[in-house]
């Protein structure tokens, strides 16, 4: 497995790269801009895969970060129910900016497990993702899928997790793992082109060249909470 851009083959801040051409996936009319977007929304895109959601059904989202946002707005193009859970007010802003999710549910304010239980008629609901490598929410997905339900975990773990396994054991719960994309982007950018999915929101900056440190870097380290894509402009 290898990224083009982060592990070799170039990419990166490389002027010009040559690919094989079963890595090259025509955009259509979708401004570049937005198409820029279409990776990290393909890792949300095999993540809706993995879990075998449906139309219909309901999805918890654990964390509001530049993947679950867009996690969000995959499972409500392909026409879930969408909770999020997120403590940061900027994220939950983003969330409702961009109508991802049918309710935002800070943790804060209640047991959100409990809330979601509310939500969906005391039954849970039938997936849940999650997206913050932060093990309450992990807990917290646990308690508020229902029995027999699937748990994606989406986010990339520094560290290794205590897991409930007598509550996933008794709740007949699927944990599944998820990582990159495979084979996604055809569907990805069907969905942007359609106008299920609106980028333009997850633009949060747009910087030159010699801006990257300043304000993308920088910006990423000491301010994430606001930003979802920062898009650099070699020209600008």
């Amino acid at each position: 497995m290898n990224f083009i851009g982060l592990g070799g083959r170039g990419g990166g801040l490389s002027e010009k790269i040559v690919v094989e051409r079963r890595w090259v996936h025509p955009v259509g009319d979708i401004p570049l801009d937005e198409a820029a977007l279409i990776e990290p929304l393909s890792v949300a895109h095999h993540a809706f895969v993995r879990s075998g959601a449906a139309a219909g059904q309901t999805a918890l989202v654990g964390g509001a970060g530049p993947i679950g946002l867009l996690t969000a707005a995959i499972l409500k193009a392909e026409g879930l129910t969408v909770y999020v859970s997120e403590l940061s007010e900027a994220r939950k802003e983003k969330a409702r900016s961009t109508g991802v999710a049918d309710e935002i549910l800070d943790p804060r304010d209640g047991d959100v497990a409990e809330r979601v239980r509310e939500l969906t008629g005391d039954t849970g609901t039938d997936v849940a993702f999650e997206c913050s490598s932060v093990p309450v929410v992990l807990d917290t997905l646990i308690a508020a899928v229902r029995p027999g339900g699937v748990i994606v975990n989406v986010s990339i773990w520094g560290h290794k997790p205590e897991v409930d396994l007598p509550s996933i054991v008794l709740k007949e719960i699927d944990l599944r793992g998820t990582i990159g994309y495979s084979n996604d982007h055809p569907a990805t950018i069907e969905l942007v082109r359609s106008g299920k999915i609106d980028l333009k929101p997850f633009i949060t900056s747009r910087i030159g060249l010699d801006e990257v440190v300043s304000g993308g870097i920088e910006q990423l380290i000491n301010n994430n909470e606001q930003h979802v894509k920062i898009i650099v402009n070699p020209r600008a």
